[in-house]
């Protein structure tokens, strides 16, 4: 699908989407790692998976500091800046994970990791944002989002073929590679335009949520919804497949490359429907249509139709996603655009944080049904998106820098 308008796209505009679709890539590259080996390292430190998952609700609870540290640091010194450091830190804390000796210590980077993590988004959605067309917001926010699958997609290419020969704390130390992103943003990405060192003013972000909370709190409620849906459907999937289906490495890895191709997709293809259609309206459609998808996602027995249901299934869930990046920034105001996106959505993971321990538990309590879990949270959400999604606001198409009001609804 070719990028509308992008003949008439600069040289530092195309710069600043892949340096952004590269830095969310990695990010969840790092992230999603740690998933695939949950039940190794539970095994290597001689605790239970429930235990383990800790790290995961670790990592996705302490985003939100993240979030409003960098994402204030964005405001008040520059999206760019900001961004070459928290890649950095993400890229660093991945490493040092595969040299922990004990548990809690794995905990504890986990932990510091999900600092890091927490600021990337926020700050890479707005650079990328800022500095595209408008008229091109739509497709962008597809393409950016599609770097969160297609950091699994990787993750799960790195497990299925690196994972044998290196083990858990080996394909933590491919974390490192981020880092060398920091050299592409320095040499050829540019500060946003819509950035200005006369913007930078003291309280700006908690004035602004200040004077709009109920907007604020209403997209914490979204994005919790999203982040349950995308962490409900992913961070379990694998271990579900391990588990309760019994297949090898290499049948979840291959499996797990053909759903991230579908989320990639759903992302791409729902984000440019918004453009056209309107943001909520897709994501409502993305939501809704994941329902028939259902039972094939987690009842299916046989390879072939478990990999076609997990395609369908993330192709909505990452077509619904495609969409917030431009959405949450559409609903932002300029002096707080570097913190309010990626800290509503870091308070979303923060309200989701537990999901894979209650996952874990549920199927846990079932007999290790984890198709049960996986089903009833997805099913769940999917339907809460819709209805949150319809009662939110549209502001597809306001300007950036000028400091115009939103559009009620």
């Amino acid at each position: 699908m070719q990028v509308p308008h992008w003949s008439e796209w600069t040289p530092q505009q195309k710069s600043v989407v892949v340096a952004s679709v590269l830095g969310w890539t990695l990010d969840a590259f790092d992230y999603f790692l740690f998933v695939f080996v949950l039940g190794d390292i539970a095994h290597d430190f001689g605790a239970p998976i429930t235990r383990v998952t800790l790290a995961i609700t670790l990592t996705l609870a302490l985003r939100p500091l993240g979030a409003f540290c960098f994402g204030r640091a964005a405001d008040r010194y520059g999206r760019r800046p900001t961004l070459m450091f928290d890649v950095l830190a993400y890229s660093l804390l991945e490493f040092a994970s595969g040299f922990a000796p004990s548990l809690g210590a794995l905990l504890l980077l986990r932990a510091l990791f999900g600092i890091a993590m927490g600021g990337e988004w926020g700050i890479g959605a707005s650079l990328t944002l800022e500095s595209v067309p408008e008229k091109s917001r739509g497709i962008v926010s597809g393409v950016l989002q599609a770097g969160y699958p297609l950091g699994y997609l990787l993750a799960s290419i790195a497990y299925a073929v690196v994972f044998p020969l290196v083990g858990w704390r080996g394909l933590f130390m491919l974390g490192a590679l981020p880092a060398l992103l920091v050299l592409h943003i320095r040499r050829r990405v540019p500060e946003s335009p819509a950035w200005q060192p006369k913007q930078r003013v003291t309280g700006g972000a908690r004035a602004w949520f200040a004077r709009h909370w109920r907007r604020a709190l209403y997209a914490v409620l979204l994005m919790a919804s999203f982040n349950f849906f995308s962490h409900g459907t992913q961070d379990l999937y694998p271990t579900f497949l391990r588990v309760q289906r019994q297949l090898s490495p290499h049948e979840v890895g291959a499996i797990a490359i053909v759903y991230n191709v579908g989320a990639m997709l759903g992302g791409i293809v729902c984000g440019t429907l918004s453009e056209r259609f309107g943001r909520r309206r897709m994501i409502i459609c993305a939501a809704l249509l994941a329902l028939p998808l259902l039972p094939l996602w987690v009842l299916a027995v046989q390879p072939l139709w478990i990999a076609v249901g997990a395609f369908g299934m993330q192709f909505m869930v990452q077509g619904a996603w495609g969409v917030i990046p431009a959405h949450l920034n559409e609903l932002s105001p300029d002096d707080a655009r570097g913190t309010f996106p990626g800290f509503v959505y870091q308070l979303g993971n923060l309200l989701a944080a537990g999901n894979a321990t209650l996952q874990a538990a549920l199927a846990a309590h079932y007999h290790d049904n984890y198709a049960l879990a996986l089903g009833l949270v997805a099913g769940s959400v999917a339907l809460l998106i819709a209805m949150l999604a319809g009662l939110g606001a549209e502001a597809k198409g306001v300007q950036f820098g000028t400091g115009q009001s939103l559009r009620s609804t």
